[in-house]
C-alpha cells in the first residue's frame, strides 16, 4: 500500500513538550498506522510534521531540500510503521531518528554530486593540448619535431618537451616546473608559435 498524501504543508513551527497522554496518542497513531490507518496516519503527519522539518532544515540547512526529504520521511515512517515498538520509546524520538538519518543521507550524497560535478568539470578544462597545431605535430618526422623543439630555447622548450612529450596538463606543468598556471600557460602559447615558426624556416 503506497502512503496516503499528507494533507498539511510541511513547515518549521516548532513543537512544544508534549504531555503524556499526547504522547501515548502519537504512540497509538503510529501503530494504527502500521495496520495502514490513513486517517491515523494523516493526524501523525500533522502534529509531527514541524519536528521532521526542523530536524531535515537543520541537518541540511537548505529549505528546498529539507522540505523534500521531510516528505521522503514521511513516505518512509507509513512503509516502516510496523517497526516501532511503543515498549522501546516514543513515536515522536522514532519519527525524528528517520527524519535524521535521511537527512543525513541525503547531504552526503548532495556533497557527492556537487564533487563529482567539480571533477568533472575540471576534467572537461582544456588543459590538454589537443589542438590543430598537436594534431599537425604529431605528423612532422619525429627526429626533426625534436631538433625544433631544441632550437626554440629554454624556457620554452621544457614547457614544449613535458607539454607534448610528457603529456602534462597545465596545472601539471605549472606544479613540475615551479611556476604559477598563468606561466606555464603563456611559455607553451608561446612555445608553440616559436616551434610553428621554427619548422616554418626549414620547409621553405
Amino acid at each position: 500500500m503506497s502512503a496516503p498524501a499528507p494533507t498539511a504543508e510541511v513547515n518549521s513551527t516548532s513543537v512544544s513538550t508534549m504531555s503524556p497522554q499526547q504522547i501515548a496518542r502519537l504512540n497509538d497513531q503510529l501503530v494504527a498506522t502500521a495496520a495502514g490507518d490513513r486517517h491515523a496516519f494523516s493526524q501523525l503527519y500533522d502534529v509531527l510534521s514541524p519536528t521532521v522539518f526542523s530536524v531535515c532544515l537543520h541537518v541540511l540547512n537548505n529549505q528546498a531540500l529539507a522540505e523534500e526529504v521531510a516528505q521522503d520521511v514521511f513516505v518512509e515512517t507509513w512503509n516502516k510503521a510496523a517497526n516501532f515498538d511503543p515498549e522501546r520509546g516514543n513515536a515522536r524520538s522514532w519519527v525524528a531518528r528517520l527524519a535524521h538519518g535521511r537527512a543525513v543521507d541525503r547531504l552526503r550524497s548532495h556533497v557527492a554530486s556537487v564533487e563529482r560535478d567539480d571533477r568533472d568539470a575540471h576534467l572537461e578544462e582544456p588543459t590538454r593540448f589537443i589542438d590543430v597545431e598537436s594534431e599537425a605535430l604529431e605528423h612532422v618526422e619525429s627526429q626533426r619535431l625534436r631538433a625544433a623543439v631544441d632550437a626554440i630555447g629554454e624556457p620554452h622548450r621544457t614547457a614544449v618537451l613535458l607539454a607534448f612529450f610528457g603529456g602534462l596538463s597545465h596545472a601539471e606543468l605549472a606544479e613540475s616546473t615551479g611556476v604559477p598556471l598563468g606561466t606555464a600557460k603563456t611559455r607553451v602559447r608561446d612555445g608553440i608559435k616559436k616551434l610553428k615558426a621554427t619548422l616554418g624556416k626549414e620547409e621553405r
